[in-house]
């Protein structure tokens, strides 16, 4: 490819002569460009390479501005060749940019892979038919397939393109693959390392010799990119224990003999340790320097870690936005001294005066109305601003379920000391109509038909008409939930049901409804009461069931009222990853009706993280029922321990009291305790895995509360856009005789 200029004699002399004996004037004159031609194009538009072009009609032609127009024009990348030329025209010249195209790739096929199929190598590559056949850009692709083989341990491959000319404007494009054995990870050996123990160094990098199950983990095989962050990895680990001055070279890579093996060396040079000398606050105002020292964990003495100043900055600085300093800056000074091997910390606060809420503007909602959306932001305009109440807005809007995405952009005027806050949402269905099934390990297969919708009218109200068919229960439900009843923060509710439900020694039906009304009290408390009438009849007796189940044959109602109190300070209420959800309520039966009966519970949720996607979670449950006025509690009213729902290991009720003959009858009060730690899987499809531990019992004398049963496994969930799944294998850790070793449980569809 060359780049050229043409310029034909082009400039003329002409000499003026005042009088005989002498010249009195002299000038040089460049020719005016009367005329400008763009030739060869095929394929580009003329338009965009005018664009390119500094030299006009009009002017004096310059070799300078026609120079660096070839420069440019070459630069777009679209051609072989530019160069100009100058024909002489009648008052001046005629300036013809002559350009010569790339060729155009018509294909591009792939030869040698024998491991990795052509359609897999083609979403790795940006090139396609019809680009322009630019050899940086094919060789750029080539480097990305090359990186897309080491990824998958083909360290040795070789990626070489080529491209057949077809014709002046076509070319063919051809990656020659060469792929190569699969080289693994034999070791990985660090030199340099003292202070910090060289198991230590591998358990902070993600890279990993190959063992038995590399084929799942995908660990063992050298990623160029994964061993660039693990490097910076290893320098944040010796940073974090005080090494502040710790160089880690790129790693050397030698392979065996056999060119099936690799050999990983990281030299480290670690530095001497430094503590922490002092630690001073400036530029605070708004909080006491005795507040601040409270929030950071740098103190004297203390060796010195990045990671601990960090998590001091962004402690200090999310005091100030709940305060009300939306633009406060903190930032940290450090001042090494060589000689004592000490550092001395000066927090240095911007703090940028209090701001108010501007406008708050809603975007992106075509179905749902903007109060339905404005009424969960805890923040009004004109109110002072806090970033926690901005984040608890953030919360409560994705817990509504109503959106894929919520942005909530903070935009300060600095001038005004206003904060504007833009709410843009993303909408996604919210109706949902099906007619399927699940499968439950309790009420084993379930047949379905759904018709929901979550936010009816774009109001936020729900419906929802849901049957359900199965092996061991059939249910109708018809209900209606109101969030805002009257545009006030009031929950009303209204549904009614008709149930049957297979027991091990009686069947029961119920038919029922319930009203509920609700109201919230602040950001996280809320309290509700329900009123339930349900009639219920206990039928299909088994012939050697016990005589306190056979008295409670027949049809009886019970007119029940639940008051409720709760704080639920949850992130999410889907997939919750940080806060707690505590509720006590209290169920009288007695207003009318022939079952007189009190129950009392209590339900605690806690969530912690551990890392930014793995949770730890702990549930305690509690609950006491009895009888009233000499009547009996019904067998439906008890508690039943064992199952997926409760203790996980047991089957359902085998956590509690039986009759003389073996069959589970429930108790009258219970406790349950559940301890899971949850972490991903599969992050982009919500794919999680569980370990759980399991305790509780049901009974009806704290005596036998020493009878708890125990279970602990594992598990997976998936939150699918058929709704959540469960699959999750309990061990039953005090196995008594007649009952199962470990039992297998899921649930998934609409049925969960």
């Amino acid at each position: 490819m060359r780049r050229s200029v043409l310029l034909p004699l082009c400039f003329m002399l002409a000499v003026f002569v005042g009088n005989a004996d002498s010249i009195s004037a002299q000038e040089i004159s460049l020719p005016l460009v009367n005329s400008m031609e763009v030739r060869g194009l095929k394929r580009t538009e003329e338009a965009a390479v005018k664009s390119k072009i500094t030299q006009k009609t009009g002017e004096p032609l310059s070799s300078e501005k026609t120079t660096n127009d070839i420069k440019d024009i070459y630069k777009m990348g679209y051609f072989d060749d530019v160069k100009v030329e100058i024909e002489p025209l009648e008052g001046g010249v005629r300036v013809i940019y002559l350009i010569k195209e790339k060729p155009t790739i018509i294909s591009i096929d792939f030869q040698g892979n024998k491991k990795q199929e052509d359609s897999d190598l083609k979403e790795k590559i940006t090139i396609t038919a019809n680009s322009i056949a630019d050899t940086v850009l094919i060789q750029d692709n080539a480097d990305k397939l090359r990186a897309f083989y080491e990824e998958e341990g083909y360290y040795l491959s070789k990626i070489v393109p080529v491209v057949n000319k077809v014709n002046d404007d076509e070319v063919t494009l051809t990656y020659q693959i060469e792929e190569g054995p699969k080289v693994k990870i034999k070791s990985i050996v660090i030199e340099g390392s003292k202070a910090v123990s060289k198991k230590e160094i591998k358990k902070a990098i993600k890279t990993g010799e190959w063992w038995l199950f590399s084929f799942v983990t995908s660990s063992g095989y050298y990623r160029k990119g994964e061993m660039s962050v693990d490097i910076e990895r290893i320098r944040s680990l010796y940073f974090n224990k005080g090494h502040i001055n710790a160089a880690v070279a790129d790693p050397k890579i030698q392979l065996t003999e056999d060119k099936r093996g690799m050999i990983i060396s990281i030299m480290i040079s670690e530095g001497e340790q430094y503590r922490i000398s002092s630690v001073d606050i400036t530029g605070n105002k708004a909080f006491s320097e005795s507040e601040l020292r409270k929030k950071i964990k740098s103190a004297p003495k203390n060796i010195f870690s990045r990671a601990t100043l960090r998590s001091d900055v962004a402690a200090l600085g999310e005091m100030y936005p709940e305060k009300g300093y939306a633009v406060v800056n903190v930032g940290p000074d450090i001042m090494p001294d060589a000689a004592a091997k000490q550092v001395k910390i000066i927090f240095k606060i911007d703090e940028g005066g209090i701001y108010k809420i501007g406008r708050i503007d809603i975007s992106g909602n075509i179905k749902t109305k903007d109060k339905v959306i404005r009424r969960e932001i805890s923040l009004d305009e004109g109110d002072t601003f806090n970033s926690k109440l901005l984040k608890r807005s953030y919360e409560k809007l994705n817990n509504l379920n109503f959106f894929e995405t919520v942005d909530m952009q903070p935009k300060p005027k600095t001038e005004e000391k206003l904060l504007d806050i833009d709410v843009k949402v993303k909408e996604k269905p919210t109706g949902f109509l099906s007619v399927g099934g699940g499968y439950s390990s309790v009420d084993k297969f379930i047949a379905t038909a759904d018709v929901t919708q979550a936010n009816l009218f774009g109001t936020g109200r729900l419906i929802k008409l849901k049957g359900e068919f199965g092996g061991r229960s059939t249910s109708y439900e018809l209900a209606y939930r109101d969030p805002w009843f009257l545009d006030k923060p009031l929950l009303f509710g209204t549904g009614v049901y008709n149930t049957t439900r297979k027991y091990s020694a009686f069947d029961r039906k119920a038919l029922g409804f319930d009203v509920l009304l609700g109201k919230s009290l602040s950001e996280y408390w809320k309290t509700d009461v329900t009123y339930n009438f349900e009639s219920v009849t206990i039928h299909n007796i088994s012939p050697d069931a016990s005589a306190r189940i056979k008295d409670q044959e027949g049809k009886k109602t019970t007119s029940s009222i639940t008051p409720a109190i709760a704080r639920d300070s949850r992130n999410s209420f889907f997939d919750p990853h940080t806060g707690s959800k505590n509720v006590l309520y209290v169920t009288y039966a007695g207003l009318g009706g022939d079952n007189f009966f009190l129950k009392i519970g209590v339900d605690s949720s806690w969530f912690f993280p551990v890392t930014e996607e793995t949770t730890l979670a702990f549930r305690g449950r509690y609950a006491h029922a009895t009888g009233m006025f000499n009547k009996p509690l019904p067998l439906y009213e008890k508690f039943y321990v064992g199952g997926i729902y409760t203790v996980r290991g047991i089957g359902f009720g085998e956590g509690g009291p039986r009759d003389a003959n073996g069959d589970v009858i429930g108790g009258t009060k219970q406790i349950i305790f559940n301890t899971e730690y949850i972490f991903p899987l599969v992050s982009e499809l919500k794919f999680k895995g569980v370990v759980f531990f399991d305790a509780g019992r049901a009974f009806d004398s704290f005596k036998d509360i020493e009878d708890v049963k125990y279970g602990a496994g594992i598990g997976f969930r998936w939150f699918s856009p058929i709704g959540p799944l469960r699959l999750e294998w309990g061990h039953n850790l005090n196995r008594k005789p007649g009952e199962s070793k470990s039992k297998w449980e899921f649930t998934f569809g609409t049925a969960f």
